[in-house]
């Protein structure tokens, strides 16, 4: 057990934010923003990614909202405290990602570095609700 739940709860936890947030990013990288990025950073993308490093940073990050928004929000048993936590992470990740990119390569602008920051936030402030929601069933 950790932080006293079952493993069953911190199963679901994760499995209820992953869902969430690896269908809402594949919507995103894909279908949604995809014309946005072409436009704005067309020559950085490869034209197919590479896939290991982003599964490795989807299995962090995923982990990292649930230790750090939904777990905490379960203990004060608000929702809210789980949305605004993880809101955020997700500027602090994604900020941390878009400044560096702003400030170090050539092409990279403040309108991705905002949209991306954005989405960052929602993102995670969504998928974290969506965690917390889901091992409230377990407790």
């Amino acid at each position: 057990m950790l932080a006293g739940y079952s493993l069953l709860t911190l199963v679901v936890a994760y499995a209820g934010t992953a869902v969430v947030f690896f269908a809402l990013d594949f919507l995103w990288l894909t279908v949604l923003g995809i014309g946005f990025y072409r436009g704005e950073i067309g020559a950085l993308l490869l034209d197919k990614p590479n896939l290991a490093p982003a599964a490795l940073f989807y299995l962090f990050y995923i982990a990292g909202i649930v230790g750090f928004a939904v777990l905490p929000a379960l203990n004060a048993q608000s929702w809210l405290w789980a949305v605004i936590a993880a809101v955020a992470l997700g500027l602090l990740a994604y900020g941390t990602y878009d400044m560096t990119n702003l400030a170090t390569l050539k092409g990279w602008t403040l309108q991705i570095s905002l949209i991306d920051l954005a989405w960052g936030g929602f993102l995670s402030g969504t998928a974290a609700l969506a965690g917390y929601f889901a091992a409230r069933l377990t407790t």
